[in-house]
Order: C-alpha cells, then structure tokens, then sequence
C-alpha cells in the first residue's frame, strides 16, 4: 500500500489552485469535471501522482464555504528555510498563523500557516523534517 492523495473541499477552486501552485510552488496534475453530479476536482503536488502523495482539491458547485470542525489536523510540508518561507508566505497576502520557531518541547523548527479555505499547512524545516517533532 502507499498513500495517494489528500481530499480537501473548497469554495473557489481556482483560488486555492493558484494558492497551492503560486504560494507553494506545486504544479497543476490533472483536472476532471463531472457535470452530473456537480462538482470539479484539480490534483496539486510537488511530484507525479504515480511518485507521491498529492493533494485533491474538490470543489462542490456553488459551495462556497465549509465548516471544518475540530477533527482535522494539518498537512506537513518540508522547506529549506521555514523564516524565510513565512515571509514570503506573507509578502504573497496569505495567513501566517504561527511564526516560525522550535517546536514545544522540542528543537525542530515548525511555523503554522492557512490556506485560502482555513485549512492548517505546518511548515517543517527540511533538515530536520526526518526527526519528528520533540526530538
């Protein structure tokens, strides 16, 4: 088995495309419409779907808004530079909802930001993502 993707629900598919592939620098995979039931869904990720995991964005025909309840968690992603990458986060009018530093607990540097939809995406500082947090 390996996993394949993450389905995230979404009010405005293209917003959060151009998030995903402009903010974050993932690329558009593959789109597919299905008129009958209504809804349009975009594949993002950094590497082939066949490679890794992605992230399914679906966009339900006029939903433009989503409760997200307390059960989800986040989406982990390693970067070079987890300071530097909020900043630029920033600078591109997006959500840094905690600013980059260690981990409670722990030394691993961690910052917390939101996509367009209010979905948490925790930042990881690449040289140390292979450690798990605490450590």
């Amino acid at each position: 088995m390996r996993l394949l993707h993450t389905m995230l629900r979404v009010g405005d598919l293209q917003r959060s495309i151009d998030f995903y592939t402009k903010v974050l620098g993932m690329r558009l995979l593959r789109t597919s419409e299905n008129t009958e039931y209504k809804y349009t869904l975009a594949f993002v990720g950094y590497t082939e779907e066949s490679e890794g995991a992605v992230i399914e964005l679906t966009y339900n025909w006029g939903v433009d808004k989503y409760d997200l309840g307390n059960a989800y968690g986040h989406i982990a992603l390693a970067v070079e530079d987890v300071a530097a990458t909020c900043e630029r986060i920033r600078q591109a009018g997006e959500k840094v909802t905690r600013e980059a530093g260690p981990v409670k607990g722990g030394t691993t540097i961690i910052a917390f930001i939101e996509d367009p939809d209010g979905y948490k995406i925790e930042l990881i500082e690449k040289a140390q993502s292979g450690n798990g947090l605490g450590n």
